[in-house]
């Protein structure tokens, strides 16, 4: 199982990645350790993951999401904190 997460950074920006173990990574983001992106615009939060049977379907997911506007990416992050009400 793999999964697509989104992190809500500092400067109000959005971030996506993939991880096998989401909370593991959201805590190497956190400490400074994860990707470039978020190393520069910490703190972020987790606001959204979405579980994936394989990581090659976790990737080709990733990339849609990124080709989403803003404004789609929002209402996603909505849409599961809805879910998890």
């Amino acid at each position: 199982m793999y999964y697509v997460y989104m992190l809500s950074c500092g400067d109000g920006s959005l971030y996506t990645g993939i991880a096998a173990d989401v909370e593991k990574r959201l805590r190497q983001h956190q400490s400074g350790a994860g990707a470039k992106y978020t190393r520069s615009h910490l703190p972020v939060t987790l606001v959204y993951q979405e579980c994936l049977p394989d990581k090659s379907a976790a990737l080709r997911r990733e990339y849609a999401i990124k080709q989403l506007p803003r404004t789609k990416k929002l209402l996603l992050v909505e849409e599961y904190r809805k879910s998890q009400a």
